[in-house]
């Protein structure tokens, strides 16, 4: 009798046993599944940013040397539309970003506002520095994102 009792509690506890192993496993799987997904939106938030950022910077490349060439009105206005289509574009990835990565935000705002700072150059030397500037924080928005991944 005493050695059936010992068999059944063994085999009660050798289930648990693995019960709880399986349990742990599968949190464990959970959990980087989620560490990848979060990763994986985050490379996508700056992949967007940085796009809209280069489009932006375009655009006002583009708009700004055409004021300072003194282009005809109707060139210029098209310009600026382009520009403000390319300004509103840069809000969703960056409140995205602002919010799946807030250690990167700085970085990011930091990135928009030089952006922002190609309008009403005084000359197309400023323009030409500030469109570097711009250039560089992106690229180190995109540094820091490589280094907190």
């Amino acid at each position: 009798m005493w050695t059936s009792l010992i068999a059944v509690l063994g085999t009660l506890l050798g289930s648990v046993t693995a019960y709880l192993l399986q349990q742990r496993t599968a949190r464990t799987d959970r959990a980087e599944s989620r560490a990848h997904e979060a990763r994986r939106d985050r490379i996508a938030a700056v992949t967007a940013l940085t796009v809209a950022l280069a489009d932006h910077r375009r655009t006002m490349w583009a708009r700004e040397d055409l004021r300072l060439a003194g282009a005809p009105d109707a060139d210029y206005r098209e310009a600026r539309a382009a520009s403000h289509a390319t300004r509103s574009a840069l809000t969703a990835p960056l409140t995205t970003l602002s919010i799946l990565a807030p250690g990167l935000a700085a970085a990011a705002h930091a990135a928009a506002t030089a952006t922002y700072a190609l309008r009403n150059a005084p000359d197309t030397d400023t323009l030409t520095a500030r469109r570097q500037a711009a250039i560089d924080a992106a690229d180190h928005l995109i540094h820091a994102a490589a280094t907190a991944a």
